[in-house]
């Protein structure tokens, strides 16, 4: 015999980066679907107020897509309860290889992207100009997209989906690294 759904207590979700669904299933009782059998994930960091947040779904999606990746964006992607760092830091950590946005210079990218740093993570850097690129990471290659192209999203596209497989095949030319002689 069950208790009545009014005295048992209400199961405990744990949010965990791509097992959302699976968790809320379990704690529903319905059967879960089979996690889709996709490649490795590309988590990537920008800013997200317009007109930079749009590029995700109009260019940075296509293009991880196009290198055969699992794209991942720390808000609608993984965002529920709980702590919103804890699922960044699970975001990056998961990754296979990541992307960062730098234009703006927006203090929340960088900070993400010292984090992969850390982990030493592959990173493809994006900007739409060299002076959004600090001092410190101008001697890591930079995607350079000009606004005033009119073809500058597909090429975007294209040039990211390149860097982003090149960063899967050889990642020490992505990684940033301290020697430590």
């Amino acid at each position: 015999m069950q208790p009545s759904s009014s005295t048992s207590p209400r199961p405990r979700l744990v949010v965990d980066v791509g097992r959302d669904e699976q968790h809320q299933a379990a704690a529903s009782g319905r059967p879960a679907r089979k996690a889709p059998v996709t490649s490795s994930s590309c988590f990537v960091m920008q800013p997200f107020a317009a007109p930079l947040g749009g590029y995700y779904e109009s260019i940075y999606k296509p293009a991880i897509e196009q290198a055969g990746l699992q794209p991942l964006r720390a808000d609608a992607d993984i965002f529920g309860t709980g702590k919103s760092m804890d699922q960044i830091w699970r975001g990056i950590r998961s990754a296979e290889v990541l992307v960062a946005e730098l234009t703006s210079k927006n203090p929340n990218v960088f900070y993400e992207l010292g984090l992969a740093h850390a982990l030493e993570k592959p990173v493809v850097l994006v900007s739409s100009n060299e002076e959004d690129v600090p001092f410190d990471l101008r001697y890591i290659r930079v995607i350079l997209y000009d606004q005033s192209d009119p073809f500058w999203g597909p090429k975007l596209i294209d040039k990211l989906a390149d860097n982003l497989r090149s960063a899967l095949s050889d990642p020490e030319q992505a990684i940033f690294r301290i020697d430590t002689v």
